[in-house]
């Protein structure tokens, strides 16, 4: 994606510098006495500039600015990149620049919101760019209005709906919608293929229903860049898309393209090809080597098959970038390869072949830069001579290729900068020798059974390495000095004890570390401010967090479950503005709840479970709980009380919306200088879910949980909790909960997951629960309830445990069956009726007096048992604390 921004950015800078010869007024110099710009329009720009909070805008004065018509002193152009934040209101004063042809608002901080309407006004705009600022719904149909409009980005919000609102926008030659929530299919009527002048288009990761290719592509043959990635169409890629020969770059990754691989041979100016993760069958065909300015080809995850061929015409090839891993292919693949004399980049990873492999071959390759021959297909003995990899290698992936020692080959490797040997077996120590190369930045050599260092740990102190993932071995004792340039530190899953060295608050320029899962004692480091990434989880660390998050800390996720920390939460927690994920689970905090954190604005993962915290979780229980972006919510097995007002959820807007799966919001992915991508957050959460703990893979995190089980919540269940449409866990379970099952959980049509058990909840259970067709685990034991359960498939296939304990429950899959009948009674003789009536009449005398005397009896047991146990304890004396 960045390589496409990167795209986009030099044509827009070669537009400005073509289009528009007027006076330019950068946006923090002073506005007035600059002849170009009238002094009304200095006064309209300073009043929209004060709608907002333009604190940013000083940091990035080289790329913002005014610019205004020499002749008419009107602002024709606005670029106010990653500076504005506030709401764009439908009233603001940008509407009233009639005059502006260039318009740059991407990366602001605007408050989630709808893309104003009144943009149609603005119908002299040739350039818009909206991208990245968090708008939603559906593009306004009022864009139709700007008919001049040529360059169009709206990429990475959240907008919906279809392209209508692009039909006559008939002069657009770039179109960037990419990383939003557009859905429905490209037919052939669509507005899409009316735009005949289109060079540069981009319909990345969207939600469009599942269809093939429409032929229509073939009409845009002005196209120069087309990216359909992400966007699960499937069949053929259609014969006419060979009808695009000004295509210099194609990317239909990640779909579920079939076939044989699409027609591009006379695309004779195409020089990125890039077909990753589809289903493409057959074999490649030889000549798509040799294509006169073809430099990347990615056909990597796909089921090719046969031998490659290389043509005769092999040394015109300009190949420099070849990605074929995860294929089937047959025969030779090196020899064939190396013909290919320009590469720079091999990817051969997690090939399917028996074919023996011959690394020597690649010793023509003299240009070679990155090589990745992951996989079990190669063998330890194919990397014991020299020769058989080029020295010129500044990057080499060898993963999963059953490696048992560390390959000596590497110290001849002075160029390497990059490093990976992860999912191997090697044991014993890490060399002394790699940490001596001269270039070396980045090293993983995670999930092998490594168990320490050799030599000296000054060696490691003093090297070049930025980035070191170490996870998952067997490397025990004190953890060692990290070297002084380390960026990226992870040893995670390792047998690391003693104190965390205060060497790591040293140094400057670490901003992710990950040690969870050691040994590790002591306290926390007191330089937590200093991380973006901080993942402390499931060690032995003591005392109290440090309260030391200054102000504009970057913290973005903090991590410290499953220690023995004590205290209370640090207030100044409240200065971390960029936080996404806090969990402080499985310790010995003792404190009310953090309503402090409610201020924090991306805040979306909190995980408070199995700790001493007490209290309310709402204001003098009544309004919402103020977490607008909260989408993981634990805080089970603590010691909150008082009720859920009823409209506790009214503002959790993030988890009220469809969320993109596509965009994990806390997921960071780093990428490195080979395009190799490493996750930084946490792998996993502790979360209760289907009934059983666990530790969930991140994947859930992508959707909405709320675990409040274990507590002492009294009260009804508020309704608003049905506006959580994204809920796919709700665990209520273990509360003293009252009143009816919310109807409204019927609304929670992805909900996977939903405990109600151990409460005092009563009526019936809502018919609309056996409609949710996600629904693979329901408990609503030990409660009240009454009447037939809902008849469903998802409600019938559950067991009869979780249905006990209600009484009055009846209907599958209880055995106690519900009986309805309309039957008259029989005609029975009158003197019998007479009898059975004085008969009925004195059992009821007899039970009126034992109830009376009962009564009084339980009156008094249950004055004795309130004056010692509130209502939370008699419910974990009914049903144990599950």
């Amino acid at each position: 994606m960045s390589q496409l921004l990167t795209h986009l950015n030099f044509l827009l800078l070669l537009l400005l510098s073509c289009v528009f010869p007027s006076s330019f007024l950068a946006f923090n110099y002073p506005l007035v006495g600059l002849v170009a710009c009238g002094p009304h329009q200095i006064h309209a720009f300073t009043q929209f500039k004060n709608e907002f909070d333009t604190r940013a805008c000083n940091h990035n004065e080289s790329l913002n600015g005014v610019w205004c018509d020499n002749s008419t002193g009107a602002i024709s152009k606005l670029r106010l990149r990653a500076c504005l934040s506030g709401t764009l209101k439908s009233n603001s004063r940008l509407f009233q620049f009639h005059q502006l042809r260039y318009l740059d608002l991407s990366h602001n901080n605007f408050t989630a919101s709808s893309i104003p309407s009144n943009f149609g006004m603005l119908n002299k705009l040739e350039v818009l760019l909206l991208s990245y600022n968090c708008f939603f719904g559906q593009v306004p149909s009022s864009f139709s209005n700007l008919s001049m409009l040529s360059v169009l980005g709206i990429s990475d919000n959240e907008l919906t709906g279809s392209f209508s609102f692009m039909r006559k926008l008939h002069k657009l030659t770039t179109l960037d919608v990419s990383y939003n929530h557009f859905s429905g299919t490209l037919n052939p009527n669509s507005s899409l293929f009316e735009l005949h002048h289109l060079t540069y288009l981009v319909l990345a990761s969207n939600n469009f229903t599942s269809s093939s290719l429409p032929y229509e592509f073939g009409n845009l043959n002005k196209l120069e860049f087309l990216d359909i990635t992400s966007n699960s169409f499937f069949g053929q890629v259609p014969p006419t898309i060979s009808n695009l020969t000004q295509l210099t770059e194609l990317h239909l990754l990640s779909n579920d393209l079939t076939g044989s691989l699409p027609l591009v041979q006379n695309l004779t100016k195409l020089s990125i090809l890039r077909l990753y993760d589809n289903h493409f069958s057959g074999i490649i065909p030889p000549s798509l080597f040799t294509m006169p300015f073809l430099s990347c080809l990615d056909l990597s995850v796909n089921n090719l098959s046969g031998s490659i061929e290389v043509s005769n015409f092999s040394s015109l090839s300009r190949l420099e970038n070849l990605y074929l891993g995860k294929n089937h292919f047959e025969g030779k693949i090196l020899e064939p390869i190396s013909k290919l004399v320009n590469l720079k980049v091999l990817d051969l990873s997690f090939l399917k072949t028996s074919y023996p492999i011959d690394l020597g071959l690649l010793s023509s390759l003299k240009s070679l830069l990155l090589l990745d021959i992951s996989g079990d297909w190669i063998s330890q003995a194919s990397l014991s001579l020299d020769s058989y990899i080029p020295s010129t290698l500044e990057a080499l992936r060898l993963t999963d290729c059953n490696i048992n020692e560390f390959p000596n080959i590497l110290k001849t490797l002075r160029n390497l900068e990059y490093i990976a040997l992860s999912n191997n077996r090697i044991s014993g120590k890490i060399p002394e020798w790699l940490w001596s190369l001269p270039r070396l930045s980045s090293v993983f050599i995670t999930n092998n059974s490594l168990t320490g260092f050799e030599g000296s740990s000054q060696v490691l102190v003093n090297s070049s390495v930025k980035t070191l993932g170490l996870d998952g071995n067997k490397l025990e004792g004190a953890l060692p000095h990290p070297p002084l340039s380390i960026n990226y530190f992870s040893a995670a899953s390792n047998r690391f004890g003693g104190d965390i060295p205060l060497s790591i608050c040293n140094r400057s320029s670490l901003v992710i570390l990950i040690l969870s899962y050691n040994n590790f004692t002591g306290p926390v480091p007191t330089c937590v401010n200093n991380f973006l990434i901080l993942n402390l989880r499931n060690n032995s660390l003591e005392g109290t967090i440090p309260d030391k998050f200054y102000a504009d800390t970057p913290l973005g996720s903090l991590d410290i479950g499953y220690n023995r920390l004590t205290g209370k939460l640090p207030r100044s927690l409240l200065n971390c503005s960029a936080l996404q994920f806090l969990s402080a689970d499985h310790n010995g905090i003792n404190d009310t709840f953090p309503f402090f954190l409610k201020a924090l604005p991306k805040l979306q993962v909190l995980i408070l479970r199995s700790n001493n915290f007490y209290g309310p979780i709402s204001h003098l229980n009544k309004g919402p709980l103020g977490f607008p972006e909260l989408r993981i919510f634990e805080i089970a097995s603590n010691k909150f009380t008082g009720s859920l007002p009823p409209d506790f959820f009214v503002n959790w807007k993030a988890s009220s919306l469809t969320m993109n799966e596509n965009k994990g919001p806390y997921m960071v992915y780093q990428k490195d200088v080979y395009g190799y991508y490493y996750v930084s957050f946490l792998d996993k959460i502790d979360l209760q879910y289907k009934g059983l703990s666990m530790e969930q893979e991140r994947v859930l995190t992508f959707s909405a949980t709320i675990d409040f089980s274990g507590n002492r919540f009294e009260g009804e269940i508020p309704e608003s909790i049905g506006l959580l449409k994204a809920l796919i866990a709700l665990n209520l379970s273990n509360n003293a909960f009252t009143g009816h099952i919310p109807l409204s959980l019927s609304n929670l049509m992805k909900i996977e997951s939903l405990d109600l058990s151990c409460n005092q909840l009563s009526g019936t259970i809502p018919n609309g629960l056996g409609t949710l067709s996600f629904l693979a685990y329901i408990n609503v034991s030990h409660n009240q309830l009454n009447g037939e359960i809902p008849q469903g498939t998802q409600i019938t296939g559950q067991p009869k445990s979780s249905f006990e304990g209600n009484a009055r429950l009846c209907g599958l899959p209880l055995e106690e069956r519900c009986f309805v009948t309309n039957t008259p009674p029989s005609q029975q003789p009158k003197e019998k009726e007479e009898d059975e009536e004085e008969e009925l009449v004195l059992n009821w005398k007899d039970v009126a007096i034992g109830y009376g005397i009962g009564m009084l009896l339980g009156l008094a047991i249950a004055q004795l048992i309130a004056s010692y146990k509130p209502k939370w304890l008699i419910c974990l004396i009914k049903c144990g604390n599950r």
